[in-house]
């Protein structure tokens, strides 16, 4: 095997690996690289990526919740009406019962769980199809936003905004950076080269051939890299400012949720729901149980999502959520979702979020009006979706589908014959079963 083969069987994933498998990557990287050239380097800059940071997480956040109710089969509208209803109630909650801000968040995710459920039930054990479910719940929150707020702006406490406009402290000696976050920066840096090191030796123990050396080296140094530099910009902002509280909060969920989505059990149900419904029954997942979950979950994203714009805002308003599900649904969709179900990453969700907030940042930059921004954004959906469709209609795998192959894990768990099947086996019995 030649030297490129290697490398493009190794370093992204899988021996039909290609760049146009990658596209959103490719596409996340010429985005930066064409606005970080018109804007004279203010793309890149420290300031820059922070605000995007804090200004983009509620909506990566609402995407990982997202991304799980359509890899399920369904599709959720009310998420943006539940962020606002949450807000308010948290909102109120602080200034008229004088709850404490920490007691307050944990209340205002009682109520987004408890909002999850309730549509979770209509859909999942009355069998109400989730778009007209949660249709009636955007009109339902949106209404109660405005009832219980009464059309007015409450404010929210210091220490709660810390949630969504907070940063790392500044601690230790005076080295020119935020010492926090090039500490966490050094133990990511830590956990890329440890999963490489134990991809490896997973492999050699399962009996198949690892990576080439070279190949581990340069997919090492190319994500060090990305990981370093995105350390420094943070850590390098003005005084005051580094990693955004919000942004920890996102790293964390994204770490869990992809680590729920891949190497759970439940996870695997989703997938399979999504991929084949009838077949995931027959393999003994509960369909119910996984509709009913992945609803609820949604909710508590929701509420958390609301609280961190709040925060941010300094105070809940009846407009917020304006649209915010369709920047979410845009997010996963562009990130890799098969808009039948059954496909799609948390960390693919994140990168089509990312391309959508640093579009809309670099035309922002740029002067461009929000009329021509709104109409680029839907552009991109649109082929986005139109490109997997049409990859798949070849008989080929889903362009954005596959992006995320590379960030996978090298090995695939073990399977027994009581184990419903994984997102790949899924959507090749659905298409086998409608073929």
């Amino acid at each position: 095997m030649s030297r490129y083969q290697d490398l493009r069987k190794n370093l992204f994933g899988g021996t039909q690996s290609n760049a146009r498998q990658f596209g959103m990557i490719f596409t996340l990287l010429a985005i930066v690289l064409l606005f970080q050239i018109l804007t004279d380097g203010l793309t890149l800059s420290s300031g820059n990526l922070i605000g995007v940071v804090s200004q983009y997480s509620y909506i990566l956040i609402l995407s990982i919740g997202m991304l799980m109710v359509i890899v399920a089969g369904h599709i959720d509208l009310s998420v943006g009406s539940v962020a606002a209803f949450t807000g308010i109630v948290v909102a109120k909650s602080m200034s008229e019962w004088n709850l404490p801000w920490p007691a307050a968040i944990a209340f205002g995710l009682v109520v987004g769980a408890a909002i999850g459920a309730w549509q979770g039930f209509w859909v999942a054990y009355v069998g109400v199809p989730a778009f007209i479910v949660t249709l009636a719940g955007m009109l339902l929150f949106r209404g109660a936003n405005q009832y219980i707020g009464n059309a007015d702006t409450v404010p929210v406490p210091e220490g709660f905004r810390k949630i969504g406009a907070g940063f790392l402290p500044e601690v230790g000696p005076d080295s020119g950076y935020n010492n926090l976050t090039l500490l966490l920066g050094l133990l990511a840096c830590a956990a890329v080269v440890v999963r490489e090191w134990r991809a490896r030796q997973i492999r050699q123990q399962m009996g198949a051939d690892p990576a080439p050396v070279w190949v581990s080296a340069i997919r090492l140094a190319v994500m060090l890299g990305v990981v370093i530099f995105a350390t420094l910009r943070f850590a390098g902002g003005r005084v005051g400012t580094s990693l955004p509280i919000s942004g920890i909060i996102l790293a964390v969920l994204v770490v869990a949720y992809s680590f729920y989505t891949r190497n759970t059990a439940g996870g695997r149900h989703i997938y399979a729901v999504g991929g084949n419904s009838r077949a995931a029954e027959l393999s003994g997942v509960k369909l119910r149980r996984v509709n009913f979950f992945v609803m609820t979950n949604m909710g508590v994203l929701a509420a958390l999502a609301g609280m961190i714009f709040v925060a941010r805002s300094a105070a809940s308003g009846p407009q917020d959520g304006l649209n915010w599900e369709l920047d979410a649904i845009a997010a996963v969709f562009i990130g890799g979702a098969a808009v039948s179900g059954g496909l799609g990453t948390v960390s693919g969700s994140i990168v089509g979020g990312l391309v959508m907030a640093l579009l809309n940042n670099g035309l922002q930059l740029e002067g461009v009006g929000s009329d021509r921004v709104q109409m680029i954004k839907g552009l991109v959906l649109l082929l986005a979706a139109a490109l997997d469709v049409l990859n798949k209609k070849q008989g080929r795998f889903s362009i954005i589908g596959s992006i995320m192959r590379p960030f996978q894990r090298d090995q695939s768990p073990p399977t027994d014959t009581a184990s419903p099947p994984s997102p790949e086996d899924s959507t090749a019995a659905k298409a086998t079963t409608t073929g």
